[in-house]
């Protein structure tokens, strides 16, 4: 991020409450690229949202009062946010305003919404997570259905639900546990109910666990773990393939694919964004 953006010096009750004590002048997550491949991310501190062309100029196109952590584009082109003060969240990129998707469930407020993605059936899939962990395993992981304005709770016994991503067939549902530091695999039954929750990778060490992930054409799974500062590459039965390492710092959170060949990642803490050539294409950052 350049420092012009950077928000030195200023207080943030983000910051306060995640951070205590540390300087925090941005907090990068997000990434998504548009139809004409300009790359998207939040800062979750300061509400704001930013357009970064190919050439690498940033752009706030959105700073508001909330905290925005994932980003989604819609088959349309418009911006889906997952936001820990104010729920789900939809962002006109022309103009930048935000208004509401979801914001309760039968009038209880979230917990904290954190990451999000869109089927290519148009449900959206979204972790509210809040600040549970494994001393308070109540996070939740919902679907919600824009057509039939239709929400349900699929799983409300997480320990701290981050990044999601969908199978190729789109018959279950991968959930980075961050404070358990493991990924949980939840397939669907025929009435699109969860069951047969169960772990799909329990990884280990790092100061804290997987987040933002992404699922290949063939299935392969790329999971961001942050406090490891690194990417891991896994086969569809979750298979260690390929580790990508930061040059420096830990808190790699979340990811894009290109199309190209090229991996993003967001490397918060530092408000940078990485970028490695990985060896499958055809990754989709929509899950």
């Amino acid at each position: 991020m350049p420092q012009a953006f950077r928000r030195t010096g200023e207080p943030s009750d983000w910051a306060r409450a995640n951070k205590p004590g540390a300087p925090v002048d941005s907090f990068l997550e997000g990434p998504g690229f548009d139809r004409n491949g300009n790359l998207w991310v939040t800062d979750i501190p300061f509400g704001r949202v930013f357009r970064i062309s190919s050439d690498g100029d940033w752009q706030i196109v959105a700073e508001y009062d909330g905290w925005p952590n994932g980003l989604r584009f819609g088959p349309d082109g418009e911006v889906f946010l997952a936001d820990y003060k104010r729920g789900i969240l939809k962002l006109n990129p022309q103009s930048g305003a935000v208004s509401p998707v979801v914001t309760h469930h039968h009038s209880e407020g979230f917990r904290g919404c954190n990451d999000l993605i869109l089927a290519p059936g148009g449900d959206l899939f979204f972790t509210d997570q809040g600040q549970s962990g494994m001393h308070l395993p109540n996070g939740r992981v919902y679907r919600y259905s824009p057509e039939s304005d239709r929400l349900d709770l699929l799983i409300d016994t997480c320990p701290s639900p981050n990044g999601l991503a969908l199978t190729p067939g789109g018959n279950a549902l991968y959930v980075a546990m961050t404070r358990g530091n493991s990924v949980w695999r939840l397939p669907f039954m025929a009435d699109g109910s969860v069951s047969k929750a169960g772990v799909f990778l329990q990884l280990s060490g790092g100061l804290s666990g997987p987040d933002g992930m992404l699922v290949s054409e063939n299935g392969d799974i790329f999971v961001a773990h942050a406090g490891l500062g690194c990417v891991w590459h896994f086969s569809e039965l979750g298979l260690p393939k390929f580790r990508y390492t930061a040059p420096a710092g830990l808190l790699l959170t979340n990811l894009a694919f290109d199309g190209r060949g090229n991996l993003y990642a967001t490397l918060s803490d530092r408000a940078e964004i990485l970028r490695v050539a990985v060896d499958r294409p055809g990754v989709s950052s929509t899950g």
